[in-house]
């Protein structure tokens, strides 16, 4: 069984026991997920009527960085230059638990 989870701005096919990295969630050490669509074998739920009771489980393992990320923007002939960096922090999850019901 696996179900397709959003967290943030992105969209995660997870299955039971994985572990994922996720923008930040806060606080909680537990926090549970709308899944977009679950699939049990033959079993596709899809449709808003059918995820009604559906929901994902997770627990917080901890928080981490991503790798730096850089750049540099220029002007030609008008000695504008601008370097800029950035580097995104994450949460690392396990799921829990998948229920369809």
């Amino acid at each position: 069984m696996y179900a397709v989870i959003k967290a943030g701005a992105r969209q995660y096919r997870v299955e039971e026991g994985q572990q994922l990295d996720v923008d930040l969630l806060g606080d909680a050490e537990q926090v549970e997920f709308t899944p977009v669509l679950v699939v049990d074998g033959d079993t596709v739920l899809a449709t808003p009527a059918d995820l009604g009771g559906a929901k994902v489980t997770a627990r917080v393992l901890g928080e981490h960085k991503g790798e730096k990320i850089t750049g540099f923007t220029y002007k030609p002939k008008s000695n504008q230059r601008r370097r800029w960096g950035h580097r995104q922090r994450f949460h690392t999850i396990e799921i829990t638990g998948i229920s369809r019901a």
